[in-house]
C-alpha cells in the first residue's frame, strides 16, 4: 500500500507522518511513554510474553483480531478460519502452516480463542476471540496511542486511551483495510525484526532502553538472568540475543551477565523509526476508524 491509496482512503493526506514523529521535539518523551505503557501490559506475565511476543505470533493474533472484526457471517469467503489465517499470513510471507496450526490451538488452551463448527457447514471450524483475549487488546492498543497523546495533545485518543469495547470492533474492522501497510511497515525496519522474530525479543529491548533512560545514560545493567526470569526465557537465550545486536552495530557488550551494556546509536535511531512508523499506522486507522463512525467519531 502506497502513500497516496493511504491518501485515498483517508479522502485526504494524514494528519501526522513519519517525517512529523520522527523530527517531532518530545519525540524522546514518548519513547519513554511507549516504553513504560508496553511493559505495563506484559510486565509479570512471562506465559502472555512468550505466547504472543515474537512476529510470526504476534502477526497471527492480530490478524485474528482484525478478520474476525471485518467477518460477514453471510460471505463464507470472509470467515475467520485457520484457513484464511493461513492464506493472509502466505501472502505477506510469514508464518507457516504448522506455526499457524500450533499457535490457534495454543491460544484456544490459553482462552484467548475458541474454535466451533459453522452453522452453514459443519466442516469449517469457526474461530473467535474471547473477551480475555479482547481485554488484552484493548492494554494494547492504548499503549500505542499513548505516545501519540504525547506527541500530539490536540488530537483526540479518548476512544482507544479509555478503552470502548465498541471502538475497539469498529477500530479492528478498519485495520482490515490497512493490513499491508501494516505489514509494510513492520517488515522495513531490519534491526527491529532482530528483536521481534527473538522469543521475549522487544521486551528484553524495551527493558534495557527504560533502564537506560531512567539511567540518564547510554548504558544500562540488566542482568541476562533476571530479565530472562521477568520475561519467561533463559539467561542464555538473552544473552544470545544480544550477542546478535552487537554483532548488528546496535549494543556493545562490556561486562559479561549483562552488567554492562551500551546502547549504540543505531539502536536508538532503529527504534525511535520503528516507533514512528507505528505512531503513523495507528494514527491513519484511528482517523479512518472515527470517519467510519460518523458523527460519534470524528476525527479532530
Amino acid at each position: 500500500m502506497e502513500d497516496a491509496e493511504v491518501e485515498r482512503l483517508l479522502g485526504g493526506p494524514p494528519r501526522v507522518t513519519n517525517h512529523d514523529i520522527i523530527g517531532h521535539p518530545r519525540l524522546a518523551d514518548a519513547r519513554g511513554q511507549y516504553i513504560d505503557r508496553f511493559l505495563d501490559v506484559y510486565d509479570g506475565d512471562p506465559f502472555l510474553v512468550r505466547l504472543l511476543i515474537e512476529s510470526g505470533r504476534f502477526s497471527i493474533y492480530i490478524l485474528a483480531l482484525v478478520i474476525e472484526a471485518a467477518q460477514d457471517i453471510e460471505r463464507r469467503d470472509t470467515w475467520l478460519t485457520i484457513g484464511a489465517l493461513k492464506k493472509w499470513l502466505a501472502m505477506m510471507g510469514m508464518a507457516s502452516d504448522r506455526h499457524v496450526d500450533h499457535l490457534v490451538a495454543r491460544l484456544c488452551e490459553a482462552g484467548f480463542m475458541t474454535s466451533r463448527p459453522s452453522e452453514t457447514d459443519r466442516r469449517v471450524r469457526i474461530l473467535a476471540l474471547t473477551d480475555k483475549a479482547r481485554a488484552h487488546d484493548r492494554a494494547w492498543l492504548a499503549a500505542h496511542y499513548a505516545p501519540l497523546a504525547v506527541l500530539y495533545p490536540h488530537h483526540d485518543y479518548r476512544p482507544v486511551l479509555e478503552p470502548d469495547a465498541a471502538f475497539q470492533v469498529l477500530h479492528r474492522r478498519t485495520a482490515f483495510t490497512f493490513a499491508h501497510l501494516g505489514m509494510r511497515l513492520l517488515l522495513s525496519q531490519p534491526n527491529m525484526l532482530l528483536f521481534f522474530n527473538h522469543a521475549a525479543g522487544y521486551p528484553i529491548l524495551a527493558a534495557l532502553l527504560q533502564a537506560a533512560m531512567q539511567a540518564g545514560d547510554t548504558h544500562a545493567a540488566v542482568r541476562y538472568s533476571d530479565v530472562g526470569d521477568r520475561f519467561g526465557v533463559s539467561g542464555a537465550q538473552v544473552r544470545k540475543l544480544l550477542t546478535a545486536a552487537e554483532n548488528n552495530g546496535l549494543v556493545k557488550l562490556h561486562a559479561r551477565g549483562g552488567r554492562k551494556v551500551e546502547i549504540l546509536p543505531e539502536l536508538w535511531a532503529s527504534h525511535d523509526r520503528g516507533i514512528a512508523g507505528g505512531m503513523y499506522f495507528h494514527d491513519v486507522v484511528l482517523v479512518a476508524a472515527m470517519q467510519a463512525g460518523g458523527a460519534r467519531g470524528r476525527a479532530r
